[in-house]
């Protein structure tokens, strides 16, 4: 599936181009675009967040494109459908990179997918920017891969510090999800983090993704008595591991990553989400004046509010097009080049720099899941 837009055109011709899948808004003639490729799981079983961050990637490229462009030409988005599989991934950037020549490469949100595409970014020499995957490894592949959001690191960290020294809890168990990066890492750095501020992990699960039944490691869990439970999974597994652990009579916090930021959470969850806690790139309830303008604009076009890929997806098209006016080109090194000089972008997710392995360093917050919502807990500054 492949699907081509050149924002800024009349919405009715937008509606007819998603409709139908494939086509280009604004057929006027004009200066030449910019064509840039997305690659997302617009559909599988982690279809929310390609979707996410389509829609605020298309807001901002909405808003480049009404202001006159970059370079006095306007950016077209060329998103390829990756399906949720990994190898489609790759695909999908093989076909933006040989076929349609792009000039960046955007996506993905899952480092699996990621990990996949990156490669192939690099072996063209054309610079790649993920909006979400935090897996340190992604940005490892080579010096034209870039990301706007936090690590794992860092992401482990914030939760493991916020086990120990805001719920006082001693004793973790981790369940973690085997054949995806993203959580395996984040167990990992999540793991190192606890231990060396003193805690104990009493017990490490594993599941894999697709599976629903879960109360053979939480039966295992419960046996270990422990403060709060670490589940750095995705959110498709996230609502049915905690609807089981509550029926097993597991009653301490559940802990996780970014990955639980969707409504699915809440949908397939329900009661036995709430009161649970998880890292995230921003929260939809701060009074920040980016967040507030972002919020609501979005609700005024979706009908919905934001999650946080939304956010990154309108923050990575942001960056890029920040990058190419700096680098008053196209010209694949030059743009790289700028990219990795990017300093104090003011992004809905945070003031964002990169740093010298082209990761973004910004700021993170934990959010509590309390009344049916994602409510704002605190932040934890960039460290």
């Amino acid at each position: 599936m492949s699907r081509r837009w050149l924002v800024g055109g009349i919405g009715a011709i937008a509606v007819v181009a998603l409709a139908c899948g494939s086509g280009r808004e604004g057929g006027a003639a004009g200066p030449e675009p910019i064509q840039v490729g997305h690659y997302a799981s617009l559909t599988g079983d982690t279809a929310t967040f390609g979707q996410s961050t389509d829609r605020g990637l298309r807001m901002k490229i909405d808003e480049i494109n009404a202001a006159g462009g970059v370079l006095g030409r306007p950016i077209e988005i060329i998103t390829e459908d990756d399906r949720s599989i990994t190898e489609e991934a790759r695909s999908a950037a093989q076909k933006l990179l040989q076929r349609d020549q792009v000039v960046a490469l955007l996506g993905e949100v899952a480092s699996s997918r990621s990990l996949a595409a990156a490669p192939e970014a690099q072996r063209a020499r054309i610079p790649m920017i993920t909006p979400a995957s935090t897996n340190p490894k992604v940005t490892e592949v080579g010096d034209y891969i870039f990301r706007a959001c936090f690590i794992d690191p860092f992401q482990g960290a914030v939760m493991a510090k916020f086990a120990r020294e805001t719920l006082g809890a001693d004793r973790v168990a981790i369940l973690f999800d085997f054949k995806q990066d993203y959580s395996v890492g984040l167990a990992d750095f999540f793991r190192k983090t606890f231990e060396a501020s003193g805690g104990t992990i009493v017990a490490d699960e594993r599941y894999t993704s697709g599976d629903i039944e879960f109360r053979a490691q939480l039966t295992k869990i419960r046996a270990t008595k422990p403060d709060a439970i670490f589940v750095p999974g995705y959110y498709t597994e996230v609502g049915l591991i905690a609807k089981q652990a509550r029926e097993l009579g597991i009653d301490v916090p559940l802990l996780g990553g970014d990955g639980w930021d969707s409504s699915k959470t809440l949908e397939i969850g329900g009661k036995a989400v709430e009161g649970n806690y998880f890292s995230n790139h921003y929260a939809a309830d701060s009074d920040r004046p980016e967040v507030v303008a972002f919020v609501r604009a979005y609700r005024e076009r979706w009908g919905e509010t934001p999650d946080a890929m939304a956010v990154l997806g309108y923050d990575t098209g942001g960056i890029l097009a920040d990058a190419i006016a700096r680098a008053g080109s196209t010209d694949p090194e030059k743009l790289r080049d700028a990219i990795a000089a990017t300093r104090n972008y003011p992004g809905v997710s945070g003031t964002i720099s990169m740093d010298e392995n082209r990761n973004a360093r910004k700021d993170a917050v934990v959010m509590k899941i309390r009344d049916g919502a994602f409510r704002y807990e605190q932040t934890v500054p960039a460290f």
